[in-house]
């Protein structure tokens, strides 16, 4: 799969989140090692700590489908910007994996790339990735 075909499922995603407190829509992009796409958006609640983002979102469908490795992830928002994931998204991605090339998509559909390794250089760690039931 190109790139531009993930960015436009990334966006695609983005239709569908859920976010009227924020009003902040992010949609998430997953391509998997078997050439499956996972897409995801994110999820608000009124307790916003209950809230959940869309990478990780598409990460727990991704581990749900036994879908264990992923070859590129990208991430759109309705910024004008390139929005990084969020701390907890980068962390959650590096219990998987450590190279992860990651497309960030602004709202007019410009792409950036950049790797999981760049926006998060030392995650905590206990486990080395790679899925199958984690540690």
């Amino acid at each position: 799969m190109d790139d531009r075909t993930l960015v436009e499922r990334a966006l695609a995603a983005r239709e569908g989140a859920y976010a009227p407190y924020s009003r902040f829509r992010v949609g998430a992009a997953l391509l998997c090692e078997d050439g499956e796409v996972i897409e995801a958006a994110n999820l608000e609640n009124a307790s916003l700590g209950l809230s959940v983002c869309a990478e990780r979102n598409a990460v727990a469908r991704a581990v749900f489908t036994k879908r264990w490795q992923w070859r590129k992830l990208a991430v759109a928002t309705d910024s004008p910007d390139f929005i990084p994931p969020c701390g907890a998204c980068l962390q959650v991605l590096a219990e998987f994996t450590r190279d992860l090339p990651i497309i960030l998509v602004n709202a007019r559909g410009q792409a950036h790339e950049v790797s999981l390794r760049e926006l998060i250089p030392l995650p905590f760690a206990t486990y080395d990735g790679g899925g199958e039931g984690g540690a």
